[in-house]
Formats: C-alpha cells, sequence, structure tokens
C-alpha cells in the first residue's frame, strides 16, 4: 500500500503543510479521549509508521521518539470524561481534534483525519476511513496519540490501583468490570458509560 498516495495528491493540488490527525480512547470506560495532529517532512519516512493498533506497545515508543523530533509540527489534546459525559463521545472527540489542529505552532493548509469525522475549523479537509493505516501523517498522528494516552493511563493506575489501568488503559476488561462493581466508580469513568454496572 502506498502510504503516501493521499498526501501526494494533495501536494498536487498545491497543499504543503499537510496535517494528519487521528484519535485513541474513544470506546474505553475510563480516561480521556487523547487526539494527536502532526505535520511531518514528507521527502524522509520513518520506517514502520503505520496504524498505531497494528504496532506493539515498545514499538510504538520507539517510533514516538523518532517521529516528534522529525515533526515539522505536532500537538496532543486531551478531553476529560466529564467533558464526555457532558457532550458524548463523538463531540467530545471533534472538540479535542479541533484542539489538537488549532494548537499547532504551524498552521497546516490542509487537514486529513481518521475516521468520517468533520471538523469545525476554517481549513480545507478530508476524512479518510482508515486513514491511520492507509496515510503517512494520519499514521504518525496516531502513535503519537496512542502513546500519550497509554502513558496516561499508567500514571493513572497509581493513583487508581483497583482498575488496573496501567493493563487495561481504560477499557471494560472483565477484571475491570468486576473492579467497578467491586467498588464502583473513581474521578476518571465515564459515568454514561458504566451506568449499568453502578
Amino acid at each position: 500500500m502506498d502510504k503516501l498516495e493521499i498526501e501526494r495528491e494533495l501536494r498536487s493540488l498545491g497543499y504543503m503543510a499537510i496535517c494528519g490527525v487521528d484519535e485513541v480512547g474513544r470506546g474505553p470506560l475510563a480516561g480521556p479521549v487523547v487526539c494527536a495532529a502532526v505535520i511531518m517532512p514528507l521527502d524522509e519516512l520513518i520506517e514502520g509508521v503505520d496504524d498505531s493498533k497494528k504496532i506493539s506497545a515498545k514499538r510504538r515508543e520507539i517510533l514516538t521518539k523518532e517521529i516528534a523530533p522529525k515533526a515539522i509540527a505536532y500537538n496532543i489534546c486531551a478531553v476529560d470524561a466529564p467533558t464526555i459525559d457532558a457532550m458524548n463521545i463523538l463531540q467530545a472527540t471533534r472538540l479535542c481534534m479541533k484542539n489538537a489542529v488549532e494548537g499547532l505552532s504551524v498552521t497546516p493548509d490542509f487537514v486529513i483525519t481518521d475516521g468520517n469525522m468533520t471538523l469545525d475549523i476554517s481549513l480545507p479537509q478530508r476524512s479518510v476511513v482508515k486513514g491511520d493505516a492507509r496515510s503517512y501523517t494520519i499514521g504518525a498522528a496516531s502513535i503519537l496519540a496512542k502513546t500519550r494516552r497509554d502513558a496516561l493511563m499508567r500514571e493513572y493506575a497509581a493513583l487508581y490501583p483497583e482498575y488496573g489501568f496501567d493493563e487495561n488503559a481504560g477499557y471494560g476488561t472483565a477484571k475491570h468490570i468486576e473492579a467497578i462493581k467491586r467498588v464502583g466508580l473513581c474521578p476518571l469513568h465515564r459515568k454514561t458509560f458504566t451506568s449499568k454496572w453502578t
């Protein structure tokens, strides 16, 4: 698969600073949704950039250490559980992606987002289904977002050890659900996601 097909097409239309955006954490019962926006140089690619779900945690850490310094600009944002509960996960994800794009130190010419997500931004944009696997730039964003969220969940595991956030990253594993039933919710839990167990 040509991971630069979308970027090359946009460059042929005159867009040079192409920003990829992806999110991680739409499905978990606890923790924030995290979004990354990144503008990568496209002349020298980093080997192994792909959909973050296809890459081991160790490999993601290594790739993050390569992506971050090579990026023309990147920004990572999070939206917390109370906000997700207040506005719903779809709108919280859109807000998180918008914040990530608008916080970049370099204004992009064009924004490509993973999935089917239109953002409330003034820049030209396109959403790409399976974009984290199809686009090098979105793949880089997915790795940055996943690495950041996993690190956050490890920190939260130290604060709330009973839920095993370091192992489940807030997702609804049997062990996590059993802990919710036993000790109730913590401030990181999304109440709209966990109501059937409380």
